[in-house]
């Protein structure tokens, strides 16, 4: 019975109406235990008297009682749907997997000999299922996790691939796929855009971007990140919503803005924005030889230990935020571009463990500026708004996934390192957030802190 538990509720060839069975049975039987009480006397009575049950059930008395019982079967009905949700999901959801086995064929039946009342009538045979697959469901915190034997049997080809079927099906996201010991375990996000949060809600903590309730950026074990999207998509707003939550820890920012847009504006309120052609190639230059200088401080600190990074010796990260990458890149002559790109390339081999990590913001990931294996090194990469089938395989490459499009704004997929792309939301913004107001207040309170470090240097 423990592993049952663990392993959730199994899925039945009977399960294909639960439902319904559940809704009617329970609504039913909560009807009935608020019928009862006002008829209870003359269910009791040992004589049943025609003119006492016409009393009871054939008249406005019995009307009413029908109305006030119906009113509170139905208040019941609406708490528990409002309050128990995910209940009824997890019952659509096991019937659903039901169905999907029954009709794609994927059992066995046998011929049975059916039940005669009479043993001179003629035996008739019927078709009983002799294997179905052991398919079991568990919602938790939610993900749903649906664990599938293995038996090396003729429908093992299709149990082992059930991603898009489960994706499109259930509406949600795989999150992963583990295979076990004779099971396969596909967990799936259950009500991704429940996940979302606010700007207010994105923390910078142990190395980690918070982004989503349960999706973060793990920059410090997965660095760097690609962004990709077409106007409208809210790309801008999402790096915007990355910027100011940086800006909350003791990060360096460095922003690069090519066409002079809307993080161009940036530079009225914090230092490093660059938007013209030879600022933008000196900074990215200078950017490098930071991250060079670091590594080779970090090797002279007394408390430098083999195999840490830039953390374990308490020092900040850098980060370079370049927009519209491919955009300048196209601006460049082939030796500027090449320029250019062998920095960026050493910046994403070399960066992890110094501190120094690169956000890439473009419309579209051409394969021509992300040369020599460059892109396969963003581990966490972000595609949002509408994308065409050539511009997802840009950004995660070749995989078996069906993309949909939803008319949301900050909504696209998100691949976090782990090679399964799932659906995702940008934080929310209110209209009346102001970027740039914010943002100067967070470098003033920095700037502040940093003159009072130094005023408590220059006493001591």
């Amino acid at each position: 019975m423990r592993i049952k538990s663990q392993k959730g509720k199994r899925i039945r060839a009977s399960d294909t109406h639960l439902l319904f069975q559940f809704s009617f049975f329970s609504l039913f039987s909560c009807w009935l235990l608020f019928l009862l009480p006002f008829h209870l006397h003359f269910l009791l009575s040992t004589h049943w008297q025609l003119e006492e049950f016409k009393t009871y059930f054939l008249s406005s008395y019995s009307l009413w009682v029908v109305i006030i019982s119906g009113f509170i079967v139905a208040v019941l009905a609406y708490g528990f749907y409002r309050y128990r949700y995910d209940s009824i999901k997890e019952r659509l959801h096991r019937q659903k997997l039901a169905r999907m086995v029954l009709e794609n064929g994927w059992y066995e039946t046998k011929q049975v000999e059916a039940f005669n009342l009479f043993e001179d009538a003629p035996s008739k045979t019927k078709e009983k299922i002799s294997y179905f697959p052991k398919i079991y469901y568990r919602l938790d915190k939610g993900l749903i996790h649906i664990q599938v034997e293995i038996t090396l049997g003729k429908y093992q080809d299709q149990l082992l691939k059930l991603e898009k079927k489960l994706e499109s099906g259930l509406y949600c996201e795989l999150v992963s796929k583990e295979l076990k010991d004779s099971f396969v375990e596909y967990t799936l996000l259950y009500d991704m855009i429940a996940n979302r949060i606010s700007i207010d809600e994105v923390q910078v903590e142990n190395g980690q971007l918070h982004l989503m309730k349960n999706l973060s950026w793990a920059f410090d074990s997965l660095p760097h990140m690609l962004i990709a999207g077409g106007t409208g998509g809210g790309k801008t707003y999402f790096i915007l919503t990355m910027i100011e939550s940086l800006l909350r820890t003791d990060a360096e920012l460095f922003i690069l803005d090519p066409k002079n847009a809307d993080l161009a504006d940036l530079n009225t309120v914090m230092p490093h924005v660059y938007y013209q052609k030879e600022e933008i190639t000196s900074c990215v230059e200078d950017f490098y030889t930071r991250m060079m200088e670091r590594s080779q401080e970090m090797k002279e600190m007394p408390n430098y230990k083999t195999g840490e990074n830039y953390a374990y010796l308490g020092l900040a990260p850098n980060f370079l935020i370049f927009d519209e990458y491919v955009a300048f890149m196209e601006m460049l002559t082939n030796k500027e571009s090449m320029a250019i790109m062998n920095k960026l390339k050493q910046i994403v081999m070399l960066g992890r463990q110094a501190g120094f990590f690169l956000v890439l913001a473009c419309q579209r990931p051409d394969a021509k500026y992300l040369a020599d294996g460059i892109r396969d090194q963003f581990n966490f990469r972000v595609a949002l708004g509408r994308m065409s089938d050539l511009g997802y395989g840009m950004m995660f490459g070749d995989v078996d996934k069906d993309f949909f499009l939803k008319q949301i704004k900050g909504r696209g997929y998100v691949d976090t390192g782990t090679s399964v792309i799932s659906e995702f939301y940008t934080p929310l913004v209110p209209k009346e957030h102001d970027f740039l107001e914010t943002i100067n207040q967070l470098n003033k309170k920095r700037l502040d802190k940093v003159n009072a470090e130094e005023e408590i240097q220059h006493g001591v």
